[in-house]
């Protein structure tokens, strides 16, 4: 029979899997940094030479990086889905706001239902804090500050699903939209009678996922999405009549 003895697995090799799991989880983010290399090797149990092998494994196959006198990084390329090409075109063309809306409301209804019954007790209070920052940053009139929170409340119930693929593919779209590829969410913000709807859409999400009513909370999400859809079309036509108008306006005067 063809078997072999079992050769105890290199230390560098269970670093380089712990650090990918937490890169796959989303634990570890793009950018991030991580522990110097002394604190970093306490907290595994392993020595320098073994955590370098590991470090020298994942830089090589491009998920760490190490900056010259700042320390071991998270590659930034892990947040890229898209190239500079594409996100110009979703820029220039609202066709891809809709869809962009509309494929946001099927992912993210999926991640409440899925966080509402599998996400955990740490998960559902992560997700309770976003949104009592969320209410604080409102009650302060921070538009600024309640678009972040927006987003920062959405990815977490995304993390609670608990679907890695799922969990890299809407970040790389979040970040997007915090660089107001999609639309100013900011200019939504500040319209006080659509803070007061969407403060509420999110109040009803959150009970939704607290209760762990799983049919309650994708209702809840579907529905906030379809406002906001609702919300920019009817921003976009204002805009477009009141082009129209100038242009006669012009053409009249002329």
């Amino acid at each position: 029979m063809p078997f072999e003895k079992v050769q105890p697995e290199k230390l560098s090799l269970a670093v380089v899997r712990q650090i990918e799991r937490l890169i796959l989880r989303g634990i570890l983010r793009p950018g991030e940094r991580l522990p110097s290399e002394r604190e970093l090797s306490e907290r595994l149990g392993v020595s320098r030479p073994s955590l370098r092998e590991a470090v020298a494994d994942l830089s090589e196959r491009g998920l760490l990086e190490t900056r010259a006198g700042a320390g071991i990084f998270v590659t930034e390329v892990l947040g890229s889905a898209f190239s500079a090409t594409l996100v110009q075109l979703f820029a220039s063309h609202d066709e891809a706001v809709f869809d962009y809306l509309s494929f946001r409301r099927d992912m993210e209804g999926l991640a409440a239902e899925r966080a509402a019954e599998a996400g955990t007790e740490s998960d559902l209070k992560v997700i309770g804090t976003l949104f009592t920052r969320m209410e604080a940053a409102h009650g302060k009139r921070n538009p600024a500050e309640e678009a972040r929170l927006d987003a920062d409340f959405h990815l977490a119930i995304i993390e609670a699903s608990h679907n890695v693929i799922m969990l890299h593919m809407m970040r790389s779209m979040y970040q997007l939209l915090r660089e107001g590829v999609f639309y100013n969410r900011q200019v939504m913000f500040k319209q006080r009678t659509t803070r007061e709807a969407l403060l509420d859409q999110h109040r009803s999400i959150n009970a939704a996922l607290q209760a762990r009513d799983s049919a309650a909370a994708r209702a809840a999400v579907e529905a906030h999405l379809s406002f906001v859809e609702a919300a920019l079309f009817a921003d976009r036509k204002a805009d477009r009549n009141e082009a129209i108008a100038r242009q006669r306006l012009m053409r009249e005067g002329g």
